[in-house]
């Protein structure tokens, strides 16, 4: 096999080695900043706890919770005024566009299906479209564009809206010239790319910076925000530096030059599903992971040959280490690698049913 022709993929090394990662370093890291924390999470539930207008003002609360990326840590509260709000759907018909698109979108992303026919009383029945009386009313044709993702196959009033919101939102743009910055920056961004398929933590990165501009901008929203997201970011340095060690141990990198080094992109990858600090385990497994199919899926498609791929499937397929000499040397350490992690993971699971199971 030592002379076998190789291929490559050509990949660039990566731009973050362990040394650079080690070296990162943040003050929001440890304790020192929790007592303020936790004090901000009190005023913050106060504040969403104190609204009883469901029509609007708690339905606005949460989302602005959403977008900011801290309404995780009111989840619990969050659900409730859903549900209370799921429980008058039938009174969404009587609210404006914004309220009606926002709770419509809020009850959806939460898993609440409710019917798109809340949406009949914003159109005109005998044109099959929305009524022009709305094309101007900007905050209301944001919510409708962001809701109609939420729709589901079908769903001829959903697609509509969708159509109705791009037109009259990118035409607000091109005929306003005296339009705000802020908000004619607001309608770019949004018809960018919908909010429900952006990646939550940087978008809320981007809407702190928006929010704190709002004339209705509240203090302790804002302080919470900036704050939440500097301490969990620090708690992602921190995991990163450990998935460094544990890549950099594996030799995963120096024995297989050939494959993509990519942990930092697997680590974003993951912060992606899994932002939340309690997903701390599954992020870190799912990094590993990743890496793992990352670097298989480069000898399979680039660097081994034919008769190496067939023995190493042969060998996984089995999984039993003492096959492990039959292999060529880089194989060996990826095997090792896949190896290892898989029963970390197998321990871990078992060891917390386990757990769970004695405390039943």
């Amino acid at each position: 096999m030592a002379n076998a022709t190789r291929r490559s993929g050509n990949y660039k090394p990566t731009l973050w080695d362990d040394d650079f990662l080690q070296s990162i370093t943040s003050d929001y890291a440890g304790k020192t900043y929790s007592q303020r924390a936790e004090y901000l999470k009190e005023e913050v539930k106060i504040i969403l706890l104190e609204k009883t207008n469901y029509t609007l003002d708690q339905i606005e609360i949460i989302n602005i919770l959403e977008r900011l990326g801290i309404s995780y840590h009111f989840t619990e509260h969050i659900d409730k005024i859903l549900e209370d709000l799921f429980n008058m759907v039938d009174e969404m018909k009587f609210m404006d566009l914004n309220a009606t698109s926002l709770s419509f979108r809020l009850l959806r992303q939460h898993g609440f299906l409710v019917p798109q026919e809340v949406f009949i009383g914003f159109m005109d029945e005998k044109a099959g479209k929305f009524k022009n009386s709305f094309q101007n009313d900007v905050k209301g044709l944001l919510s409708l564009y962001e809701a109609s993702y939420l729709s589901m196959e079908g769903e001829t009033i959903m697609d509509a809206a969708r159509d109705f919101a791009i037109h009259n939102l990118k035409e607000i743009v091109k005929k306003q010239e005296n339009l705000d910055k802020i908000l004619a920056s607001e309608i770019n961004h949004t018809l960018e790319l919908p909010l429900h398929w952006r990646m939550l933590r940087l978008e809320a990165r981007w809407f702190i910076d928006v929010y704190e501009t709002m004339h209705d901008m509240n203090p302790i929203l804002l302080e919470f925000a900036k704050l939440d997201f500097n301490m969990v970011q620090a708690m992602y340095q921190e995991e990163l530096k450990q998935l460094s060690r544990w890549y950099t141990n594996t030799k995963l990198a120096e024995k297989m030059s050939f494959a993509r080094d990519r942990l930092v992109e697997c680590f974003l990858w993951a912060i992606d599903f899994t932002f939340e600090p309690r997903f701390r385990y599954c992020r870190i497994m799912s990094v590993k992971l990743a890496i793992l199919i990352t670097i298989i899926d480069d000898i399979y498609d680039v660097y081994g040959t034919l008769d190496e791929l067939e023995l190493f499937t042969h060998v996984v397929d089995r999984w039993d280490i003492n096959a492990l000499k039959q292999l060529p040397d880089y194989m060996k350490i990826c095997f090792l690698a896949l190896f290892n992690s898989m029963n970390e993971l197998a321990y871990d699971v078992l060891k917390f049913k386990i757990s769970i199971a004695s405390h039943t």
